[in-house]
């Protein structure tokens, strides 16, 4: 199993510990993701670190999808790829309608069908073996729309690309997973189980790997799980920490019956405290939707507690399908002890 650092979003008085990835750079980690919402961009943040360091992989986790055209997409990969000397990660992924419609100002569409086409478009740009052409349902390239001029003309990417790009694709609806794993090098699952991925995931998966048509390819495919860690021996506290981003994820992240975190949490058996979650969130009561979210839950999703807790709960991970654990550390005493027990 290996190791990576997850920074999540920079910014809203939130600065990047550089001192903390030099230590996981230092310590072994194989990669360091950045992530976008509505406030600062992965890019730039990535670019940031990859210059600064040496080693250590630069994975966005994730691009949103509708703020940028594939081909765009597929310059900026190629672009940070080749000037990191192949250390670049592309993660992508949808966002949410009320974030794609309430702040990009697009269509958010038909999902399974729109990530299809983004991901063969920016694989067919990279690899730069003829004129970029895609007759699609959301995408037409060269554009024949009834407002087109006529003057487009199919291209072919200027930067001649020296490394290959990985694409990961964030995901956790059922029919997204299986995608995920037909077309993607690896992915990126948010609030990852590892006691009950087996029965929820596996099976998408392996769908998946067997529609890709290629042999062995759950071999190669990595799945990044990123988990809160928190070395302490105080773990009523730690959980305190935790919960505040379960609560918003479960409770405010989409509209009821529009929120793909809340149906995750449902698939995993907690239904009850899942709508309770949602409602309070919902009616302005934050708090105590944080105060809802169960302990069980928390310890499930988390690397929480003293060295031999987290010691023995590592081993529950390691038989699970995750390949890399992208740890959200606060601390490096948090980076360093979880080195030690995997590295």
């Amino acid at each position: 199993m290996k190791l990576a650092i997850m920074i999540g979003y920079w910014g809203g008085g939130k600065g990047t510990d550089l001192g903390l990835i030099d230590q996981a750079e230092d310590l072994g980690y194989s990669s360091v993701w950045a992530a976008e919402a509505w406030g600062s961009d992965a890019v730039t943040v990535l670019s940031w670190i990859a210059a600064r360091t040496t080693t250590i992989k630069v994975g966005a986790g994730i691009m949103q999808m509708p703020a940028r055209t594939p081909a765009m997409t597929a310059m900026t990969a190629v672009t940070l790829n080749e000037l990191s000397g192949g250390r670049f990660l592309l993660g992508l992924g949808l966002s949410g309608p009320q974030v794609v419609e309430g702040w990009h100002g697009v269509a958010y569409g038909k999902p399974l069908a729109k990530t299809r086409e983004y991901v063969s478009i920016v694989r067919k740009a990279i690899a730069r073996e003829e004129p970029l052409v895609h007759h699609g349902t959301h995408y037409q390239i060269p554009y024949e729309g009834p407002d087109a001029t006529g003057l487009g003309k199919p291209l072919k990417l200027m930067t001649h690309p020296t490394h290959p790009v990985p694409i990961y694709l964030a995901a956790i609806g059922p029919k997204n997973v299986t995608l995920t794993g037909e077309i993607a090098d690896g992915w990126l699952p948010i609030f990852y189980s590892p006691e009950r991925a087996g029965e929820v995931y596996s099976p998408l998966l392996a769908a998946g790997f067997a529609a890709s048509g290629e042999k062995d390819k759950g071999s190669r495919f990595d799945t990044i799980a990123s988990v809160q860690a928190i070395v302490t021996d105080d773990v009523e506290s730690a959980r305190n920490q935790v919960k505040p981003m379960l609560a918003l994820y479960i409770g405010g992240m989409g509209a009821k019956g529009k929120n793909f975190y809340n149906d995750l949490a449902c698939r995993y058996g907690y239904e009850e405290a899942a709508a309770e979650i949602q409602d309070l969130y919902l009616a302005g009561k934050k708090m105590e939707a944080v105060g809802a979210v169960p302990d069980a839950l928390v310890d499930e999703l988390s690397l929480i507690g003293n060295k031999e807790m987290i010691r023995d709960r590592l081993e529950v991970w390691k038989e699970s399908q995750a390949t890399t654990l992208a740890l959200m550390p606060t601390d490096p005493t948090t980076l360093r002890t979880v080195a030690e027990l995997v590295l």
